[in-house]
């Protein structure tokens, strides 16, 4: 694949052609790389599998991650509109046209709107010029329905679900992103034994979670994210507060990561404060043995659904199954979320390069729950646990 100053051509002579297009190289760093090059031909590249026309990319994540660029997603419409030719442009209201313009160079099109206009007639426009009309185009994640439905209203197109496109782009991994990968795990498992100290009774869900930033900064990673589940609360996989105060006795799900490189981390420890239950212990051991199952089976070329099998059936014939609230992981990399997801319904193989979550657990609701996580890559031989931070019971007695 070639990228030009506007244009991403299909072409099996990648290698001679790259050898002799320097100039183009040049120019492409000449716009701060805010088009990156790789994945921009790899998504070129499944437009023309999928045979589908373009993609339409609102603000997000998505977009960041393409053009090296986000702006404000508003009530406005906006959008960067990649065509399976290689060609794009982009449509927003005059708001932030010369702020795309001058992230994109002058050689790109930029189709502005004024607020007193109606903004179909622009998107009709930019559609009729790039060859769009009664053509099929994805639509990514954050792009809002009703916007998409006003525009079905007015122009000839059809729209379809982009999402998966997106996700296929950067599901496998090179080598960088893997190397990547591995320090932000590292700094994570080296955060494990600093919070083990620094946990206590009396202090909250949230200094927990300052610490952990704490510490990726000065590990020279940035801030990921962080969720501490105490007590009850633990038995809540996505809790979404961090104020209720640590307590003897208590059972934490500590599930944090920081980021290195743009790479993302993530781990889930569970902790126990003071003391462990005979039950306690046991769901644990459970929780444990289905996380080690499933690692054993994540390697190259294994059924999704048979890695979530192995893991989900120890935990459902310890008589547990009706708590495993959960898909068994998720892929991770610029994300701490993205694809693949390891769960009974991804009905594909795995394949070298695809890094994910391995986190089987049990939520016993009003009760307390259990986590274990770590993250695996697959590799030619097997597969390779980034994550070696211990997975043994700790029991805290900080004071």
């Amino acid at each position: 694949m070639l990228l030009n100053k506007n244009k991403v051509t299909g072409n099996d002579n990648c290698s001679a052609m790259f050898s002799n297009c320097s100039s183009i190289v040049h120019q492409l760093l000449s716009w701060r790389d805010v088009m990156r090059e790789k994945y921009l031909n790899k998504l070129v590249n499944i437009l023309h599998d999928k045979k589908m026309d373009a993609i339409l990319i609102a603000p997000s994540e998505e977009m960041e991650f393409i053009m090296g660029h986000n702006t404000h997603l508003c009530e406005r419409f906006q959008a960067l509109i990649i065509k399976n030719d290689g060609t794009y442009f982009y449509i927003c209201n005059l708001l932030t046209v010369d702020e795309v313009q001058a992230v994109l160079g002058p050689d790109i099109k930029v189709y502005g709107w004024f607020d007193g206009d109606v903004f179909t007639d622009t998107v009709k426009k930019a559609f009729e010029e790039n060859g769009l009309i009664g053509k099929t185009i994805g639509v990514n994640s954050t792009e809002r329905a009703f916007l998409i439905l006003q525009i079905m209203e007015a122009v000839d197109v059809k729209f379809v679900n982009g999402k998966p496109l997106l996700e296929e782009m950067r599901m496998i991994k090179d080598e960088v992103e893997l190397e990547n990968l591995r320090i932000a795990a590292r700094i994570t498992d080296e955060s494990y034994e600093e919070l083990l100290k620094f946990i206590r009774p009396g202090i909250k869900e949230a200094d927990i979670a300052r610490k952990m930033n704490e510490i990726f900064k000065e590990k020279g990673a940035e801030e990921g994210f962080t969720m501490v589940c105490s007590g009850p609360n633990s038995s809540y996989p996505h809790y979404n507060s961090d104020q209720r105060i640590i307590q003897e006795k208590d059972v934490i799900v500590l599930d944090w990561g920081c980021k290195y490189n743009d790479m993302c981390a993530d781990m889930s420890r569970t902790v126990f404060v003071g003391d462990i239950t005979e039950e306690e212990r046991k769901v644990y051991e459970i929780v444990l043995a289905s996380q080690e199952a499933g690692e054993k089976a994540a390697v190259e070329g294994a059924y999704i659904p048979d890695i979530d099998k192995a893991s989900r059936e120890i935990i459902e014939k310890s008589g547990y199954g009706k708590y495993f609230l959960t898909r068994l992981g998720h892929g991770i990399g610029y994300s701490v979320h993205e694809a693949p997801d390891i769960k009974a319904s991804n009905k594909r193989n795995l394949e070298k390069g695809m890094v994910f979550s391995i986190e089987p657990g049990i939520y016993i609701a009003g009760k307390f729950g259990m986590r274990i996580e770590d993250i695996v890559a697959v590799t030619e031989n097997g597969n390779e646990v980034l994550n070696k931070a211990s997975k043994e019971i700790k029991i805290i007695n900080n004071l």
